[in-house]
């Protein structure tokens, strides 16, 4: 059995993560592994609020930094790695703790995600070309006409799903909703899902708006800048179609202007991702749930984590 703590971006799930492994009841035992797909790049620090040096020297962090900002990583890679990993935590005699709002990695971890035909890209930059001369919004109408089930979950302007949902029906001739009613699911994996949710959302709005502002302040449009100037480098990557990083790069392509105009498109963007992962996290009854905004119930999440912990011990792996 896996414990995963998941929630919305900038609802305190790694600074809770952390505070359970330090507890000193757990003698140092606990190991966390990043469940966020922006984490996974090397240089993307900054804006993926990435844990700090000495955090991860006193904590064994896994699943950060493991490739390139110009590579591409899945949901079945992640799979695989944290299976990997596990193995090894475990017969080190530790305890593992995912932690992240990726929620599709998630669906991965559990064995329930279809496999999909592999990427082409000379059909993504044909659709990358397409939206650039028509925009999104358009693309996702094109969508909604081929493959209406899939377009209802995704935002009219969400890049990165629209091209993929595109590709994968222009390719096959199949919508992407019927590869996933189609699933060829993985060996199933038990998940002990533990979610931070906001009972008010301002609270989370003020959370997000705060981080943000620190980040800008700690250098995230330098960071953005450093990796846009390296070879191979361009703005349809999957690492620089992240939220924060996508604004940062068009800014910057449109000339840098006032920052206050970075800062309004990011916190806007952040805000919608955050509700669509709650709305994701909704569609999920086995959850528990805890409200983020509310002391009391941070401590229970906490017993929660370390009742989680002991049962994924005596389970052992997938059980």
């Amino acid at each position: 059995m896996h414990v995963v703590l998941t929630g919305p971006t900038a609802s305190g799930k790694s600074a809770l993560a952390v505070e359970l492994a330090l507890h000193p009841a757990l003698a140092g035992s606990v190991d966390l592994l990043s469940m966020d797909s922006a984490q996974v790049y090397r240089g993307l620090d900054i804006g993926t609020a990435k844990p700090g040096h000495a955090i991860r020297a006193a904590i064994p962090h896994h699943l950060i930094d493991l490739i390139d900002p110009q590579e591409s990583f899945s949901a079945a890679r992640f799979r695989e790695e944290a299976l990997a990993r596990c193995a090894q935590i475990r017969a080190k005699k530790r305890q593992a703790l995912f932690v992240g709002g990726t929620l599709l990695y998630g669906r991965a971890l559990e064995g329930g995600l279809s496999e999909l035909p592999p990427s082409d890209p000379a059909l993504r930059e044909a659709i990358a070309a397409e939206a650039a001369r028509s925009g999104w919004p358009t693309l996702h109408a094109q969508l909604a006409h081929s493959d209406p089930d899939t377009a209802a979950r995704l935002a009219p302007r969400d890049a990165q799903r629209i091209s993929r949902a595109l590709e994968v029906l222009r390719m096959t001739g199949k919508p992407l909703s019927d590869w996933h009613a189609k699933a060829a699911r993985w060996q199933a994996e038990k998940v002990h899902w533990i979610s931070l949710e906001p009972r008010d959302r301002t609270w989370l709005h003020h959370r997000i708006r705060m981080r943000l502002e620190r980040m800008l302040a700690d250098g995230l449009i330098e960071e953005v800048r450093g990796l846009i100037a390296r070879p191979a480098m361009h703005a349809r990557l999957p690492s620089m179609r992240a939220v924060g990083y996508r604004q940062c790069v068009q800014w910057l392509a449109e000339g840098a202007g006032e920052v206050s105009v970075l800062h309004d498109r990011i916190l806007a963007a952040t805000r919608q991702f955050a509700k669509r992962q709650l709305t994701w996290l909704r569609s999920m009854p086995d959850r528990e749930v805890y409200a983020c905004d509310t002391p009391s119930e941070l401590r229970r999440a906490l017993d929660a984590l370390r009742k989680g912990l002991d049962l994924a011990r005596d389970a052992g792996p997938g059980r």
